[in-house]
């Protein structure tokens, strides 16, 4: 499993993000403090609070393919 911390800041973020983890075959989620979501799931992102940074859990071992897509999403 790899963990990285994303930002997500607008309506058109969240819909890029979704498409884009969507294509993947493999569980994705997102922590907000004690709230964790399924990171393919657009309401379940909305339901977050997306002024603060979240973590986001990729359950793969061979997940570069998605996080050079995500790269723009990705706080260093």
């Amino acid at each position: 499993m790899k963990k990285i911390k994303i930002s997500i800041k607008t309506i058109n973020d969240v819909k890029e993000f979704v498409n884009t983890v969507g294509k993947v075959n493999y569980e994705v989620d997102l922590i907000s403090g004690r709230y964790a979501i399924d990171a393919k799931s657009i309401m379940g992102i909305f339901s977050l609070d997306l002024s603060k940074d979240l973590e986001l859990n990729i359950h793969s071992d061979d997940c570069q393919p998605l996080l050079d897509e995500l790269s723009k999403f990705i706080v260093e």
